[in-house]
């Protein structure tokens, strides 16, 4: 299984790149992690924010391969513990299909990529940096993993 990760932004900073790759490489072979950037739009002091998201959201899937199941990262989303997403994991698993994550700019996503998702996942209840979102979804994804395989990394 493939679990891509499409997130909105880029010129990320040196430790959210650090970050993510550290638990990108320690994916085995059989479930790899991998992150797409899709740059944001401009915004400025009369930026049209409704066609920038429509946008944003366009580029976004237009980065899906075919087949893949989206899963869309919003703060109305369903809020599962770490056993949770490793049923999670082991669902999308047994389902046979690769994961796009879709991870929105400061406005989130637009009402195309919510549309396109067949789950919704919340993080939490806050609003979080997005750097931030990107390392805190590489780790949880890798403890989750973790917790199917009976690895000692959930128990450190």
């Amino acid at each position: 299984m493939r679990i891509q990760v499409i997130a909105v932004g880029n010129k990320m900073p040196k430790w959210v790149v650090e970050g993510t790759q550290e638990y990108v490489r320690r994916f085995p072979a059989d479930c790899q992690l991998y992150f797409t950037e899709v740059a944001p739009g401009k915004r400025g002091k009369n930026a049209d924010v409704k066609r920038i998201l429509i946008d944003e959201g366009q580029r976004c899937l237009q980065q899906v391969p075919k087949g893949n199941k989206i899963v869309t990262l919003e703060v109305l989303g369903q809020s599962w513990s770490t056993p949770k997403l490793a049923e999670q994991l082991e669902k999308w698993k047994m389902d046979g299909r690769d994961i796009s994550l879709l991870i929105g700019g400061p406005e989130g996503l637009s009402q195309e990529c919510q549309h396109a998702s067949e789950q919704k996942w919340s993080l939490s209840k806050l609003t979080l940096p997005h750097p931030m979102v990107r390392v805190i979804v590489a780790e949880s994804i890798y403890r989750a993993w973790s917790v199917t395989q009976n690895h000692p990394y959930h128990r450190e």
